[in-house]
């Protein structure tokens, strides 16, 4: 492609070392804070990216300098092949770490295939320790799935075992210290992730937004929390351990102290879109171009176009933001 020299910096200086595929926008589960109570419709089969035009998305992106590579969806494991198409990523030379972020339904079947593909790091959404909230949560009974998959995963030694939370005000805020408190004897890293508001028509659901600075006060009753450095392939969260410990807390804070200062990240859609910005609803268009005839340079362009109009930051938490429209499931998280 002759363009290994050319990295994606952004205007403000930003490396964007980071992409996030979206490979399906389809899940086996209904959380109440990403589908909405009508559903969304689905995309047809010829609207999403085939896996043959994901790796080739892929290798133009890694040689624009991106290093770090996350599957998510959707619920990424509910695509047919998924276990072909892993290994054939994880093995595009220049690739530092190809992870993934799953809902954990699936995990406990196939984490062995998952590992002899080369995914050695997992994220699982998971929200709640109690069997009949989660169903609350999620409209399944999968509590007891979810958590033997999490189980195992540590004793095949996948590391780091990323457990994600999203605390909702009156849904799962009561549950912060026993997430906390895994930390203290299993090397979970828990992230606790502020709600944010994306797929609504008004802010009505901001109420259920828990600052990061209540979370924190939560957790810090527990002990003294250990400022953990982070490393290139960090994600955003702002890390911690209590001392001693083997786990770590995290805490992702997209509105109240949010890190767009520092943000990494790209997105490619289901649809072949590329998003420079979780919470901003610019999108620039993959697909088309590449089943028009598209060369792998004006490829290239595309991506260094998207890197170029990245935001500074998102302004989703000021009186007059207008909240992003698409739906977390369409996007990829």
């Amino acid at each position: 492609m002759g363009s290994n020299h050319i990295q994606l910096i952004d205007q403000y200086d930003r490396h964007l070392n980071y992409l996030r595929i979206s490979v399906t926008d389809r899940c086996n589960l209904r959380c109440l804070y990403c589908i909405p109570p009508d559903g969304i419709a689905k995309l047809g089969h010829g609207d999403i990216l085939t896996y043959e035009e994901i790796l080739r998305l892929a290798r133009i992106a890694v040689n624009l300098g991106v290093d770090k590579i996350r599957l998510t969806g959707g619920e990424p494991l509910v695509r047919k092949g998924i276990y072909e198409f892993i290994p054939r990523l994880t093995a595009l030379p220049g690739l530092k770490e190809v992870s993934l972020t799953t809902n954990g339904i699936y995990l406990r079947d196939n984490l062995e295939k998952l590992r002899s593909a080369g995914i050695k790091r997992i994220n699982v959404s998971l929200d709640t320790l109690h069997r009949e909230k989660y169903e609350k949560i999620t409209g399944y009974d999968g509590f007891q799935q979810v958590w033997d998959g999490i189980r195992l995963a540590r004793k095949l030694k996948f590391q780091p075992i990323k457990i994600n939370v999203v605390v909702i005000k009156g849904i799962n805020d009561d549950e912060i210290l026993d997430f906390a408190r895994l930390t203290l004897h299993e090397p979970y890293h828990i992230r606790f992730i502020e709600y944010m508001p994306i797929g609504v028509a008004n802010k009505e659901n901001i109420l259920r937004h828990v600052p990061d600075s209540l979370i924190k006060k939560q957790v810090s009753s527990l002990g003294t929390l250990v400022h953990i450095s982070k490393n290139t392939l960090d994600g955003p969260a702002e890390r911690f351990r209590f001392q001693g410990a083997p786990g770590e807390i995290g805490f992702i804070s997209a509105l109240s102290n949010h890190f767009c200062a520092t943000c990494n990240r790209l997105r490619l859609t289901p649809t072949g879109n590329l998003r420079s910005c979780l919470l901003f609803d610019q999108e620039i268009d993959l697909k088309d171009p590449m089943r028009t005839g598209a060369s792998d340079n004006e490829l290239a362009q595309i991506f260094l176009n998207a890197a170029f109009t990245k935001p500074h930051s998102h302004y989703l938490a000021s009186e007059n933001s207008i909240l992003p429209s698409g739906h977390m499931s369409a996007i990829g998280g």
